[in-house]
């Protein structure tokens, strides 16, 4: 497809020094997506969305905060009341982290269910994973910055857990604190990262849709494009599909902002924080808890630490544990039961993570964080080995065209083993 040519003399002369018009129109225009992609492909675009609104509330918001221990917890009530519609930018960015986390969740898991982790898109995954992390640091230090009890306990508990680091544990903590305690330091650093860190989390944003672009989308079928017939510009079919997705997600998003705007929070956290008053029970937001769960379902400090932070970082080598060949889950029936167990796995972690370690809700901490580990280490690589997935359409325009894709002709197609299945299509090893 040609590159269309400015007709404005303005729009000449800055492409010619800088394509900015032809980069556009080849990356948001004319970028040839799978003809096949449906509304779970949405949901990349919609944190890309958010991570916008996100920045431009918080530098609102960082006009009118003060980052010191003494005037943090006034300053929010300053934003509130006095500042005009600071209570909408307070609410948006508040409520704006959780639909953050709720859509860039959705994202990871289709990215679980279709196999968008396997080759060639290692790259591509990693750059989700650790924009996962940058957003759950960026998170942990925005919901210390209102110097609430909340707030205040959970920068005590969170930090105090790198002591558990063997020898350098003491130093690390103390670093973070900028002291021995809990105080104005730790504020003020938390703050300067907490503005830094979605800058850079903007950053590697661009890197995995560099990453994507490359190696183009994953799809529903989890095959490889072979031809042009297998694509269609991404404008208008897809940039139509994300603006119903926007207005969905915006929608639910208000609905939070402007009739239930402190239902995600903790009310304790609407108590200036007090250093002598320990709070009965101390929570993370809700986007922490499953991690939270698995922090405590282990005994042993430094063992919750490690087991914690392995549950994020065993995504990093998730392409190399699963073994199977087929991409979707729509091909391994076994797999597709598997993933499911899984989600409800998580969502049994975080209510756990909500509620006080004790009685039976230390045994379902334990065994539901087992299987967490299970899942990836063991049931992954093994359905991989020993699962006989159903056949693979020949194309993905083939499939669309003639309907040879859906599930009902694939469970209906004669299963196929790893041998017959290598040559149904050269895109199912990724």
């Amino acid at each position: 497809m040609t590159t269309p040519v400015p007709q404005n003399r303005v729009a000449q002369w800055i492409e010619y020094r800088l394509p900015v018009f032809s980069w556009t129109n080849k990356h948001l225009v004319d970028y040839p997506a799978p003809r096949n992609l449906n509304y779970w492909w949405n949901f990349g675009s919609l944190a890309g969305i958010m991570l916008v609104v996100q920045i431009i509330t918080g530098v609102v918001l960082a006009m009118h905060y003060t980052p010191h221990a003494d005037h943090a917890f006034d300053s929010v009530e300053h934003i509130m009341r006095d500042v005009e519609w600071g209570w909408l930018m307070r609410y948006l960015h508040a409520n704006g982290a959780s639909m953050f986390f709720a859509v860039v969740y959705i994202h990871l898991f289709r990215g679980l269910y279709y196999g968008s982790y396997k080759s060639p898109r290692e790259i591509l995954w990693w750059m989700g994973v650790i924009i996962l992390l940058l957003m759950m640091a960026s998170a942990f230090m925005g919901y210390v910055l209102p110097w609430g009890q909340m707030s205040f306990w959970a920068a005590t508990v969170i930090t105090n857990m790198t002591s558990a680091i063997p020898w350098i544990g003491e130093t690390v903590v103390t670093w973070l604190w900028g002291g021995f305690s809990v105080d104005h330091p730790t504020l003020v650093r938390f703050y300067a990262l907490h503005y830094l860190l979605p800058f850079v989390l903007f950053g590697v944003v661009f890197i995995h849709l560099w990453a994507l672009h490359h190696r183009k989308s994953n799809n529903p079928l989890g095959i490889d494009i072979k031809s042009a017939k297998d694509t269609i510009p991404f404008h208008p079919y897809y940039t139509v599909k994300d603006s119903f997705g926007i207005g969905v997600m915006m929608f639910i998003l208000l609905i939070f902002v402007f009739y239930m705007p402190n239902v995600l929070g903790e009310v304790i956290n609407y108590e200036k924080a007090n250093p002598l008053q320990t709070p009965a029970h101390i929570v993370p937001e809700w986007y922490f808890l499953p991690f939270y769960a698995i922090l405590r379902a282990i005994p042993d400090k430094l063992g919750g630490v490690v087991a914690m932070v392995a549950s994020i970082f065993i995504l990093f080598i998730l392409p190399w544990l699963d073994t199977s060949r087929v991409r979707s889950a729509r091909f391994r029936p076994i797999y597709k039961w598997a993933f499911w167990v899984f989600v409800v796995d998580c969502i049994a972690l975080g209510w756990v993570g909500a509620n006080t370690p004790e009685g039976n809700f230390i045994w379902i901490g334990q065994v539901t964080t087992g299987y967490y580990f299970a899942h990836f280490l063991i049931i992954v690589p093994l359905i991989g080995k020993f699962e006989r997935p159903t056949k693979l359409p020949e194309s993905i325009h083939q499939s669309v065209l003639k309907g040879g894709g859906d599930e009902a002709t694939a469970a209906a197609a004669a299963p196929a083993d790893a041998a017959a299945t290598a040559p149904a299509a050269s895109g199912e090893k990724a």
